[in-house]
C-alpha cells in the first residue's frame, strides 16, 4: 500500500472509528434506558397481574401453596415472594430470595400501605430492585406481593446490547474501511502515477507519461499532465538543439570568444581562444576579468565597455611567449529583453596572417622594384657611358659590355625566378609524378654543382647508399636541391665542407643538405623562407642571390606533400631537411 493510501486510510478510520464510538455510546444510552423503561413498565403491569391473580384466590392464607407462585414465576421468567400482614415471607418462587436488612424492607412494606399501584424499590447499596404491591381479600386480610428482578442477570442484557451494537459498528467499520480501501486506491492511483510522472519531469526526464486509465475525476489531470510532459519534451529537445548549435558554433569558431557577466566573472572561453593564448578554462573561468586577462589592453578594453556600454573594435598588437600577434577584437554589451544588463562578449580575430600577408606585398614590392632598380641603372650607366665615347677603346668596350650582359642575366634570373614562384604558387600548379631516384638527381646534382664547389676549395661530398626511390617530379625536385646545394656553396667559406645525406623510413625519405659555412641566426630562421629575405643582403646580391630561391623550394616540397626544415647555429653551419613520402598523390 503506498504512502498516500495509507495515509488516506489511517486518517478516515480514525475519524470513522471515532464517529461510530460516539454514535454507539449515545445509542447505547438510549437502548439501555429503552430498555430499563420497558422492562419497568413491564414488571410493573405484571405485579398488577399477579396482583389481580392472587387476589382472586380467596381466602389468602399462610396455606396457598407455592405451586401457584411457581407457576406464575415460571410462565412469566420472574421471581415472586408473598408476605403477610407482619412481614413474614409465606410463600416463594423456586430460587426466589431477598439480600437486603429487615429495616428497609419494613420501611418499603409501610410505603406499599400507603399505595394501590404497584411501586418499585431499588437499593443502592445491595443493588436490590423489586416491584411490590399490596394485595387485600373481601375479609380485609392484607398481604404483600413483590417481584424480584435484581436477580435476573440485566448485566448480561446490558452486555447483549453492548456486543449486537459493537457488532454492528464494527461491520460497518469494517464494510466502510473496504469501500475506502478499493476507492482510495482507485482515486490514489490516478494521483500517485501523475506525482510519480511530476518528479520524472523535475528530473529532467521529459519521456515520463502518466498511461493508468483513471477516472472522470482525474482524466483531465492526468491528460493535462501528457500533454505538459509533451510540450517540455518538445521545447527541451528543441532547446538541446539550439544549445548544442551554439556550442558548436562558438567553440569552433575561428576567433576567441570570451563572455563575461555583469559582475566582471568570465563565464565562458572558447576553444580557439585556449588554443590561441595558451590558457586552462579551469584557471580563468569564475575569474575577474583583471585576474584572468593578462594584457594591458585587453583590460581596457572590458572597462571601456562596461562604463560606457557601447561597442568597441580596436586593433592591438599582443605578445603570445615568442612572438607577437595581431588582433582585430570586437567587444558589445549583452543586454537583456526588459534592457538589464547581463554582461559583455568579447571576440579575438586573429589577423596577423593578413597582416604579414600586406606587409609581404609591400615587401615585395619594395624587394622587386629595388632588385630591378640596380642592373637597370647600371645598364643604363654603361650605355651612356659607351654613347658619350667609350666605346672607342676596345678594351673598356669590351668591359663595359660583360657588365652590361651580367646584369642582363642578373635581370633574366631575377625575372626567371619570380615566374618559376608565381606558377608554384597557382592553383592549377601541376607536378608530372613519376618513379623517381633521389639518388641519381642528388648525383646529377653534384656533377652540376661540384665544379662551383671546387673553385671555393670546398669539399662537396654524398652519403647516399640505396637507391631512395619516390614518386616525384624528377626536375622539380632537381630545382629543389640545386637551391639547396646552391646556397650551401655560397655561405660556406673556402675549406669548409658541403655534404648530402639520406635516411629511408617505410614511408617516407628524410635528405639533409648541410654544410659548415657561417650560419643562421636564431632569430632569423623563421623568415628564410619569406620572399627576398637574405640574411647576408650584400653578400648574396654580389653573389647573383635573388632572394627567392628559398621560397621557390619551400612552394615545391609542399607541393610534394612533404616539408622542409631547418637547422643551423650562427658560425656552426646550416642543415636544411627535406622529408619526402614515398607515395605522393597530388
Amino acid at each position: 500500500m503506498s504512502k498516500l493510501n495509507r495515509k488516506l486510510l489511517y486518517g478516515f478510520s480514525a475519524i470513522i472509528i471515532v464517529i461510530l464510538a460516539i454514535l454507539g455510546i449515545i445509542l447505547g444510552q438510549i437502548f439501555k434506558s429503552f430498555y430499563l423503561t420497558n422492562f419497568d413498565q413491564r414488571i410493573a403491569r405484571e405485579t398488577n397481574l399477579i396482583a389481580s391473580i392472587m387476589e382472586s384466590n380467596t381466602p389468602l392464607t399462610s396455606n396457598i401453596s407455592d405451586q401457584t407462585l411457581k407457576k406464575i414465576a415460571k410462565d412469566l421468567n420472574i421471581d415472586v415472594l408473598l408476605f403477610d400482614d407482619k412481614h413474614n415471607l409465606i410463600a416463594k418462587s423456586s430460587n426466589a430470595d431477598l439480600t437486603i436488612a429487615s429495616e428497609s424492607l419494613n420501611s418499603y412494606f409501610e410505603q406499599l400501605d400507603k399505595v394501590k399501584k404497584a411501586a418499585k424499590f431499588s437499593e443502592k447499596e445491595s443493588g436490590v430492585k423489586f416491584y411490590g404491591k399490596k394485595i387485600t381479600n373481601p375479609n380485609g386480610n392484607k398481604q404483600f406481593l413483590i417481584v424480584d428482578y435484581s436477580t435476573k442477570s440485566i448485566k448480561e442484557v446490558y452486555s447483549s446490547i453492548w456486543v449486537l451494537l459493537f457488532s454492528l459498528l464494527g461491520f460497518v467499520l469494517f464494510a466502510i474501511i473496504i469501500l475506502l480501501i478499493r476507492y482510495s486506491h482507485q482515486f490514489s492511483k490516478p494521483i500517485e502515477d501523475i506525482t510519480q510522472v511530476a518528479i520524472e519531469l523535475s528530473k529532467g526526464n521529459y519521456k515520463a507519461r502518466t498511461l493508468t486509465e483513471s477516472n472522470e475525476s482525474t482524466t483531465v489531470l492526468s491528460q493535462a499532465m501528457n500533454v505538459l510532459a509533451k510540450n517540455l519534451q518538445e521545447m527541451t529537445m528543441q532547446q538541446e538543439m539550439q544549445q548544442d548549435r551554439l556550442n558548436t558554433l562558438i567553440h569552433n569558431i575561428g576567433s576567441g570568444v570570451v563572455l563575461i557577466n555583469s559582475r566582471g566573472h568570465v563565464n565562458l572561453i572558447n576553444k580557439t581562444y585556449r588554443e590561441t593564448f595558451k590558457v586552462d578554462s579551469r584557471s580563468i573561468l569564475g575569474e575577474l576579468y583583471y585576474d584572468a586577462f593578462k594584457h594591458k589592453e585587453v583590460i581596457e578594453i572590458v572597462e571601456e565597455i562596461f562604463l560606457k556600454e557601447i561597442k568597441v573594435r580596436k586593433q592591438i598588437i599582443l605578445p603570445l611567449s615568442i612572438e607577437r600577434k595581431h588582433f582585430e577584437i570586437y567587444g558589445a554589451p549583452i543586454i537583456g529583453i526588459n534592457h538589464e544588463w547581463k554582461g559583455i562578449v568579447l571576440v579575438f580575430h586573429d589577423i596577423s596572417e593578413l597582416k604579414k600577408l600586406e606587409q609581404v606585398r609591400k615587401d615585395f614590392f619594395a624587394n622587386v622594384s629595388h632588385e630591378l632598380k640596380t642592373p637597370i641603372t647600371s645598364i643604363k650607366g654603361f650605355t651612356e657611358t659607351l654613347l658619350d665615347g667609350a666605346m672607342e677603346s676596345e678594351e673598356l668596350c669590351k668591359n663595359f659590355l660583360s657588365i652590361i650582359l651580367t646584369e642582363s642575366d642578373r635581370m633574366q634570373t631575377l625575372i626567371q625566378d619570380l615566374l618559376d614562384l608565381s606558377k608554384i604558387e597557382q592553383q592549377n600548379f601541376k607536378l608530372d609524378l613519376a618513379e623517381v631516384s633521389v639518388k641519381q638527381v642528388i648525383e646529377d646534382v653534384h656533377q652540376m654543382m661540384n665544379q662551383k664547389a671546387l673553385e671555393k676549395n670546398i669539399e662537396f661530398k654524398l652519403y647516399l647508399n640505396s637507391p631512395l626511390v619516390v614518386n616525384a617530379d624528377a626536375l622539380r625536385l632537381k630545382q629543389v636541391f640545386i637551391n639547396l646545394v646552391d646556397n650551401a656553396i655560397h655561405y660556406t667559406p673556402a675549406g669548409g665542407k658541403v655534404f648530402v645525406t639520406a635516411v629511408e623510413a617505410d614511408d617516407h625519405i628524410v635528405i639533409k643538405v648541410n654544410d659548415t659555412g657561417v650560419g643562421i641566426g636564431k632569430e632569423e630562421i623563421s623568415r628564410i623562407f619569406e620572399r627576398f629575405y637574405r640574411v647576408d643582403k650584400a653578400r648574396s646580391r654580389n653573389s647573383g642571390g635573388t632572394g627567392l630561391g628559398l621560397a621557390i623550394v619551400k612552394h615545391l616540397v609542399e607541393a610534394h606533400k612533404g616539408k622542409v626544415e631547418v637547422e643551423s647555429k650562427l658560425g656552426h653551419g646550416t642543415s636544411f631537411i627535406v622529408t619526402l613520402n614515398k607515395n605522393t598523390s597530388i
